[in-house]
């Protein structure tokens, strides 16, 4: 048997790319890791493997811990980390869902092709960097008052269509449509209210981006048929979530539960994993507000949608979506907790499913699925760094029984915030990508363009890798920057 150890945390190999960290003493189920072996590494150079088994001391924690491949050191709980605890005995963890609540990412497909778009990028790389906000702080494409706030809490993305920035079609290409029906607004704390009313339709800073590809790569032809995509076609990535709204709900909550259920916390061995009991008064309300938030970060994301079609619409004079075909593919949430139905040990059970910076990856056939897609898997996105290609992939037939239906979001990072600026000067990363690549990068300084330089990132076909293999999710099409935009 092959055994790895890192620190005081031992693996064992189970099979190919799945690596366990066996149940010990306080630990409610074993953790699971789902990586290559130089992922592995990479991945046991920071406090990620520690964290993962912390996190199986959560009351409820079912089957297996879980880490994707692009898992990285996180707040008390791994990004990359997938919990499935139970919803009636078990509990609610904010710092298992994140900060940024729904930070997801959505594609839109064009008509257009690279050619269509060669020796425009930084005419289209200035017009999407003046028009959409991004950065810190307030500004957004919406200034909203509070009842305008409220409505969009309530009713996500139907709002946003109600209110002219999107088409009916949008509904039904996101998550749930848009809308989380349990989402209580009046569980969101004020202060998060106050900071999400100028931040409607903005993308932020840090890793959030927008970003124009270029579809290179087809794997599963009949797929990407169903998914609308070819080689040479233009399609936008855009990535940003719940912005100060998300991040003050979650602040709030994390406070309140440390005082209300310090039994709980103590019974854990990191207090960054608070969490509230399951059927507990701020277990409803977290839950209420969350789901809230989630709203807001559809529209968020709906909202750039409609300004990238606008600005797309004018460049080459003609309609976004009878001309040019600016249809969204799917929109996929990261950094939530779902109430899901699980196949356990035979048995459905009820499950708060904690995805913090992992994706749903549900197969084929399941109603979770929107329609158009249920017959061949729900599309997951998954972005490389801003100087390698990112993926489409559909949820794997084995999801459900290996991952709870969640595959990886992203590369992962390698490097923190800190070190990325130490290591990368921000003008040469933007020059060597234009130059080499032919890859436009705009931002609102240097310094963000050196924490997302490519060298910070782990090896996203590897990562990808691993998911195909695994059957969890399924390689469909890659893409390839062509230009892109960051707070």
């Amino acid at each position: 048997m092959t055994t790895r150890e890192f620190g005081d945390v031992r693996l064992r190999k189970v099979r190919e790319h799945v690596w366990e960290i066996p149940r010990e003493d306080g630990m409610n189920v074993p953790a699971r890791v789902f990586a290559s072996e130089s992922l592995l590494e990479e991945i046991g150079e920071d406090d990620t493997l520690t964290q993962l088994r912390n996190a199986t001391h959560l009351p409820g924690m079912t089957k297996y811990a879980l880490c994707m491949p692009d898992g990285h050191q996180g707040y008390g709980f791994p990004v990359g980390g997938v919990g499935a605890i139970d919803a009636e005995e078990g509990c609610i963890s904010p710092g298992a869902i994140g900060y940024d609540i729904n930070c997801g990412v959505r594609m839109v497909k064009t008509n257009l092709e690279y050619d269509d778009v060669r020796g425009r990028e930084e005419e289209l790389v200035d017009a999407l960097f003046d028009r959409i906000p991004s950065g810190l702080g307030g500004g957004g494409i919406v200034k909203g008052d509070s009842d305008t706030v409220e409505a969009i809490l309530e009713r996500g993305v139907e709002w946003a269509v109600d209110a002219g920035y999107g088409v009916e079609s949008d509904l039904e290409h996101c998550e749930d449509e848009g809308r989380r029906p349990d989402a209580r607004p009046e569980f969101v704390p004020q202060k998060a209210k106050d900071r999400g009313r100028n931040q409607i339709g903005s993308l932020g800073s840090g890793n959030h981006f927008l970003e124009v590809q270029r579809v290179t790569d087809v794997f599963r032809e009949g797929v990407a048929d169903a998914y609308g995509l070819e080689p040479g076609q233009i399609v936008v990535l855009i990535h940003c979530g719940s912005r100060g709204l998300g991040h003050q709900t979650c602040t709030d909550y994390l406070r309140r539960i440390e005082k209300r259920h310090g039994d709980l916390l103590e019974e854990l061995p990191d207090k960054e994993l608070a969490a509230a009991p399951a059927g507990s008064e701020l277990a409803h309300e977290y839950y209420g507000a969350m789901c809230a938030a989630i709203n807001y970060a559809w529209v968020n994301r709906q909202l750039i949608t409609h300004r990238t079609r606008t600005v797309f619409g004018e460049l080459f004079d003609a309609d976004p979506i009878d001309d040019l075909g600016m249809e969204l593919l799917y929109d996929v949430a990261h950094n939530i907790a779902k109430r899901e139905t699980h196949v356990v040990d035979g048995e459905d059970r009820d499950l708060y499913v904690h995805r913090k910076g992992a994706t749903r990856a549900f197969p084929a056939g399941r109603e979770e699925v929107p329609a158009v897609y249920r017959d061949v898997g729900q599309p997951v996105i998954i972005p490389g760094s801003m100087g390698t290609g990112s993926y489409v992939l559909r949820g794997g037939e084995n999801s459900l029984d290996v991952s709870f239906g969640s595959t990886a979001h992203g590369a992962g990072r390698l490097m923190s915030r800190t070190q990325a600026k130490r290591d990368f000067w921000g003008g040469d990363v933007q020059d060597d990508l234009e130059e080499q690549d032919r890859i436009y990068v705009k931002a609102q300084s240097g310094a963000t363009i050196a924490e997302e330089a490519p060298g910070v990132y782990k090896d996203v076909d590897e990562v990808v890798g691993v998911s195909d293999a695994l059957g969890i999710g399924d390689t469909v099409a890659r893409t390839f920057p062509v230009c892109n935009i960051k707070g």
